[in-house]
């Protein structure tokens, strides 16, 4: 891609994938909630249960561990327990097979929710790439990623998580409306070349590790996540009693690059 494309690009959506900061569940003025966060990958299953917590409060996220927890393999018909870890998860080492059809049901203080995920396959990363774009304040790195899209099906959704040096970045959900022959492309931008200006959320230095993290996932998921940029709590992904939260049944693949400003492009 030539880059005055790029520029255009990024000028334009600024970012196809909107990434924020990691999931923060603080709530208006309401009595506290469940939230369940459930993740279901090759590596097993891993379950925390908090509460919310009000706005004007600091953030708790003590983990509930008196609940009962089980996971059950709808294609297969077989059912796991859940137990706790020294972290306050409930956690199963059982891989998740791409294709199968899941089902989480959790039990706690007379309340019961449940719900359904089917297990995405991976994608493939194909490549990572910091630039120097000209804004009219500074040089700012702009950090790309290119992954493979199925061009079989269309409006297929995935969630982008960047990591600092092993620390939760940003984040972004996008879709398949963007691919070109098979290949979606997001832009995000990170720090300015004069880190003096920059605040320690957004600064990069020289060596810093960059891991991208691609999960595909449901159309429901990708509503949830977008919900949340905006403030809101999101669509109701559990049945039952009401609670807050996900279940996420996916195959994440994952690559890094090394920030090393003096050896970037620059374009104006």
């Amino acid at each position: 891609m030539k880059p005055y494309c790029i520029l255009v690009m990024i000028c334009a959506m600024l970012l196809t994938a909107s990434c924020e900061k990691e999931l923060d569940f603080e709530y208006h003025d309401i009595d506290p909630l469940t939230v369940i966060e459930a993740e279901l990958t090759p590596e097993g299953a891993k379950v925390g249960i908090t509460y919310t917590t009000p706005m004007n409060e600091p953030m708790d996220l003590t983990r509930l561990t008196d609940a009962v927890v089980t996971l059950t393999d709808l294609t297969d018909g077989i059912a796991y327990s859940l137990h706790p870890n020294e972290e306050g998860f409930f956690v199963d080492p059982t891989p998740g097979i791409a294709g199968h059809d899941y089902r989480l049901s959790v039990e706690r203080a007379g309340c019961r929710y449940e719900a359904d995920a089917t297990m995405y396959a991976p994608t493939e990363i194909e490549s990572l790439e910091f630039n120097w774009i000209k804004m009219p304040y500074d040089y700012v790195a702009v950090f790309q990623g290119r992954f493979l899209d199925n061009t079989a099906i269309q409006g297929e959704c995935y969630w982008i998580k960047l990591y600092r040096n092993g620390e939760i970045y940003q984040w972004g959900e996008m879709d398949d409306r963007s691919a070109v022959d098979g290949i979606s492309t997001f832009f995000t931008m990170t720090t300015r070349k004069d880190t003096d200006e920059e605040d320690d959320d957004t600064v990069l230095f020289d060596g810093d590790v960059i891991t991208c993290t691609v999960s595909p996932i449901s159309h429901a998921m990708h509503d949830y996540l977008e919900a949340l940029q905006n403030d809101s709590s999101g669509p109701a992904m559990f049945s039952g009693d009401k609670c807050l939260g996900y279940f996420l049944a996916t195959s994440p693949v994952s690559a890094s690059v090394v920030f090393h400003p003096d050896e970037l492009p620059e374009y104006k």
